[in-house]
Order: C-alpha cells, then structure tokens, then sequence
C-alpha cells in the first residue's frame, strides 16, 4: 500500500481551485493523488500543506509530520513565501530546504520537488525574479544531489501565460493546476489527464484601456490587501488547518 504526503504552502494547498463539489480547494496535488490512486487503489494520502507559511515553519512542523508517517513519496515545495520578502537569501533558503529533502529521503521515501514558475506576465512575482531564478537553480542542484524527482515548472510554457492564474495574478486557476498535476505525472510515469505541452487557445488582444483597468482592478482587490496584510505581520494561513492532515484513502475526507 503506497503512502503519500505533501508538504508547502498554498501552491500544494490548491489555492485557486476550488472543487465544486465539496468547496475545498483541490489543486495539482489532489489531481495527482487521483492519478497515483488510478494506478493503485490502496493508495493512502494525506496534505499539510497551509497557504502562507514560510519554509521554517513547513521544515520544522510539516517534515517531522510526515516522517512520522513513513510515506513511499513526499512532494516538497516551499520557500516561495520567503522570496517575497525583503533581504530574502536564495542561498540560506536552499540550504534548509536541502536539510529538508535530506530528511525525507533517508527515510527512503522518495521525494518531489519543484521549482517556481515563469514570473514574467505577473507583476507581483516578477519583482523577485533574480531571488526566483537563484532558488530555482539551487532546487535543481538539491534534486540532483538528493536523488530527487525535480518538477521543473520554469520551463512549462503554459505557466508563464496569465491565463494559467486567477485574478490575483499569483496563484494558479484550476486549468494551471491541471497542468501541473500532468507534468507531475509525466515525472512519476503516470498516465495524464490532460497535456501540460498544449498551447493556450488563441485570444483577441487586449486594448490598453482595458488592461489598465484590470491593473488598478488588481492593485485594489489583491496587492493593497497583501500589503496591509504584511505590514500587520499577519498571513493567509493564520489560524489555518491542513485539509488532509492524516494518511486516509484518496476518495476519503
């Protein structure tokens, strides 16, 4: 029986694509469950992941959490919310993630892990770009080193289109998750739901008048609040609970 944990911050949460049928967030890591569960029935999984919460936080309670657990495979993704933040260090940042990794791998589990997303059409990511492509280079000298399966989501075109997020530029929408969920798939030699490769559907361009309002749309509903929200030192995950936070069947609460 496989055993299945995952580990980060609102990208493995599922934030940005709700399931209609229970309100939860779904996301890429709840499409691949369903994936791995096709391949094996007896698949048990379970989620940590909280939105917001930085790369200390995750290796000091969600790691310790899952090799508790003992799982066959793990997904690591973090540090994304460190690199928003002023003075952050790409170096020291790896270097506690790859503590991390290393943690999980001498359990034998194997472990996934992923690199940031193509920032170019997102003004929010976009100001961290260098510190992005740093870290990025730095999770795949750690997969190689560790031996582990590397999701390198820099290099998947579809992501760096606008049409792979919501409206808050920074969390992918239900078709970016699904995408995600395929390349995952493609590295674990699972079958896909859908192909990562395809290109977006052709869009009428947009006029200027139009994106400038989206802009100030944007700023309003999304950027101002994240930065009130920073400067009272509070966080999306605040008070927030894991949505899987124990091994159960993949169709299971």
């Amino acid at each position: 029986m496989a055993t299945l944990r995952r580990l980060g911050d609102s990208f493995t949460e599922g934030v940005g694509d709700p399931d209609p049928t229970t309100g939860r967030e779904r996301g890429w890591a709840d499409r691949l469950a369903d994936a791995l569960a096709r391949a094996d029935p007896e698949v048990r999984y379970a989620n940590l992941a909280v939105r917001g919460l930085l790369l200390d936080t995750i290796v000091a309670s969600q790691v310790p959490a899952a090799v508790r657990m003992a799982p066959d495979l793990v997904s690591l993704c973090a540090a994304g919310n460190d690199l928003l933040r002023p003075g952050a260090d790409p170096a020291a940042l790896a270097e506690r993630f790859e503590g991390a990794v290393s943690t999980l791998r001498a359990t034998g589990a194997d472990v996934l892990v992923f690199t940031g997303f193509d920032t170019r059409e997102s003004p929010l990511l976009n100001l961290i770009g260098r510190r992005l492509a740093a870290m990025n280079d730095h999770i795949r000298e750690i997969a190689h080193r560790q031996g582990a399966h590397l999701v390198d989501l820099w290099v998947m075109p579809p992501l760096a289109d606008p049409r792979a997020r919501t409206d808050d530029r920074l969390h992918l929408n239900p078709a970016g998750h699904a995408r995600v969920a395929a390349r995952a798939c493609e590295v674990l030699g699972l079958p896909a739901d859908v192909d990562w490769h395809a290109p977006w559907p052709h869009a009428a361009p947009s006029t200027w008048g139009r994106r400038r309002a989206e802009d100030a749309r944007w700023a309003r509903d999304h950027l101002w609040p994240w930065v009130q929200r920073r400067a009272q030192g509070r966080s999306t995950g605040d008070e927030r609970r894991a949505k899987r936070p124990d091994l159960a069947p993949v169709a299971g609460p």
